[in-house]
């Protein structure tokens, strides 16, 4: 299926089922930025709804794109956030329905979302969506979101990568490029991919490190298959960048 055909069968689900409560639906992340594999890339989307959802609601969407993306190599990450959220911004963020969750595929009741739900990594989303997204359906990002502060995105962007020393050795390509676009923020401000973030990398980090960035930025763009570091080399590049970060986020 080609990613058009694709987005434009996710983006029906929305407009099918959620109709006048609708707001919009919103491209973020590597698509959106331009740097999309389509052997490996997620696709993620932001949706904005008027009101809250019901549970049945809420099955019906989840059924419907566990439809169209199981076995797809594009995997959705999607999240639904109620219009007031976005436009008077709470952090962590409360989020009606998140998708993809592997508890769907075992449990025919299971719902991530609605009460007691919050994701601080939503602010990151919403961010990358109002500087570099795409309106798929519905208004146009300004009208809709509205610049988030600093600090917010900040942390939530750096959530995702605090424990990178403990896990960068199973997912060292995530981990190494999603580093690099956490420290090109914090120095320069600049909003990135992983892709970007990890050009920034290759030639801006020590060079001890930088041939680390590089050789992921490369598996990432299909250019080779595994990562030939120790776990040694990638626990260190994980513990300095980790460090260094913490550092320039008290600056």
């Amino acid at each position: 299926m080609e990613i058009q055909d694709y987005l434009n069968d996710i983006t029906k689900v929305f407009t099918d089922e959620m109709k006048d409560d609708l707001v919009g639906v919103y491209l973020h992340g590597s698509l959106a930025m331009k740097c999309f594999n389509p052997e490996t890339s997620d696709v993620d989307m932001l949706v904005v709804c008027k009101s809250k959802m019901t549970n049945e609601e809420k099955k019906t969407i989840i059924q419907r794109l566990l439809k169209l993306t199981q076995g797809n190599r594009n995997q959705l990450e999607m999240s639904i956030v109620l219009e007031r959220v976005v436009k008077d911004f709470i952090y962590p963020t409360p989020f009606e329905l998140h998708y993809f969750h592997p508890n769907y595929l075992i449990e025919e009741n299971y719902i991530c979302g609605g009460e007691g739900f919050f994701d601080p990594d939503l602010a990151g989303h919403m961010v990358v969506t109002y500087h570099r997204g795409m309106t798929l359906s519905g208004e146009k990002i300004e009208n809709v979101f509205k610049p988030i502060d600093r600090q917010y995105y900040i942390e939530s962007i750096f959530n995702d990568v605090e424990d990178a020393p403990k896990h960068i050795i199973d997912n060292p390509v995530y981990f190494t490029l999603n580093l690099c676009r956490v420290m090109y923020f914090l120095k320069e401000g600049k909003i990135s991919s992983k892709k970007e973030g990890g050009e920034w990398g290759s030639s801006y980090l020590p060079k001890e490190y930088q041939c680390i960035a590089e050789q992921c930025l490369r598996i990432y763009n299909g250019l080779e298959r595994e990562v030939t570091k120790t776990n040694e080399e990638l626990v260190r590049y994980a513990e300095w960048m980790v460090s260094e970060c913490k550092q320039l986020m008290t600056r």
